[in-house]
């Protein structure tokens, strides 16, 4: 089985055809379970034999611990509070998430966390899930060796997700009157090389990758998202008693999945993130997260061409990194001129090999 779904597996570009043909085919859904072949998180009894130990060299073939063999990444972001009267995004960038991880195993040389959070019906959950779910992520993360951690990292990423949820529904049903707030959340983990994407909601994530057959990079997403308006997520929502109206959970909330949104959790809306997997290949270039506010007035050939003519112009400079930097301003500076009405947020992690 293929892990990777949609994803072009790494080294067989050419027989991928270009994976952006049309918006719709870019944000449609995505079926494919990366995770379904692979142990579940309760199966830890130690097993003998040839399948075990070629479970474990193909493992730490994905998961190398050796630096020289991981591609440097840096994250870099910029954010606009548009037309709106509050800014209700925030974002985390922490390219040395390994260091706030307690008891990491030694194997584990680079952890890095990127996130954007887009708030609705206030600014709380989104600052409350940008304080504590990478906390939570760092207090559960597995501590055992590299080829050990697929087995329990959905896991890992779920327990976070409803426990970050928790907490601020309690926090929530404490005042008077209760908090309405919401959140999306859209993560990308790097362990070494292997992207981890979970995501609620409508904020999505891009990876910039270079085709072989076609000579043009193209952009592959990395996240679905949970509109009320699909089926499976309808589904769930009328099955809880709830029902979707003008395309809105009980015709208010535009998404089926969220942090918060207490008052609609017993009518279908739900914590539980997708999660999907990804090795980087010598033919990526960049990683790219942003709220729907970037996506409602942007393309994903519009974004990758913005960022990649920035990345053209600098190239050559004696700090090219700051590219990246310059394509988050304008990408959010665009949106806004364009009329997106939201607030703005923009996370570009560039990828490069060891020289």
């Amino acid at each position: 089985m293929d892990l990777f779904g949609d994803l072009p597996e790494p080294g067989k570009e050419k027989d991928v055809e270009t994976p952006v043909v049309s918006e719709a085919q870019t944000w449609g859904t995505v079926k494919e379970d990366f995770f379904s072949d692979l142990p579940l998180p309760s199966s830890t009894i130690e097993t003998r034999g040839i399948k075990r130990k070629s479970e474990d060299d193909s493992n730490e073939a994905l998961y190398s611990d050796k630096k020289e063999n991981l591609y440097i990444i840096q994250g870099f972001f910029a954010e606009k509070k548009g037309e709106r009267e509050e800014m209700q995004d925030f974002h985390v960038v922490i390219d040395d998430f390994h260091k706030q991880i307690l008891d990491l195993h030694p194997s584990v040389s680079r952890l890095s966390y990127y996130a954007v959070y887009d708030g609705h019906g206030g600014v709380r959950a989104s600052k409350f899930a940008s304080n504590h779910l990478h906390q939570n992520l760092a207090q559960k993360f597995p501590k055992v060796p590299l080829s050990q951690i697929e087995k329990e990292i959905k896991r890992t990423l779920t327990e976070a997700f409803k426990k970050t949820d928790e907490e601020f529904l309690k926090q929530a049903t404490k005042t008077k009157p209760s908090w309405k707030d919401g959140t999306t959340a859209i993560i990308v983990l790097v362990l070494q090389n292997i992207l981890y994407i979970a995501n609620l909601g409508d904020s999505k994530a891009i990876l910039c990758r270079y085709s072989k057959k076609t000579g043009k990079h193209v952009a592959i997403p990395l996240s679905t998202d949970h509109s009320p308006q699909d089926y499976t997520e309808r589904m769930r929502i009328q099955k809880a008693g709830g029902n979707v109206r003008d395309g809105r959970v009980m015709g208010v909330i535009e998404v089926s999945r969220s942090i918060g949104d207490g008052q609609y959790k017993a009518l279908g809306i739900t914590c539980i993130p997708d999660i999907k997997r990804c090795q980087l290949t010598d033919d990526d270039v960049f990683i790219l997260l942003a709220c729907d506010g970037l996506w409602k007035v942007f393309s994903s050939e519009e974004v990758l061409s913005i960022v990649l003519d920035s990345k053209k112009e600098n190239e050559k400079g004696p700090e090219a990194e700051i590219c990246y930097e310059t394509a988050c301003n304008k990408l959010v500076n665009e949106a806004i001129r364009r009329y997106s009405g939201d607030n703005v947020t923009v996370v570009i992690v560039s990828i490069k090999k060891h020289s």
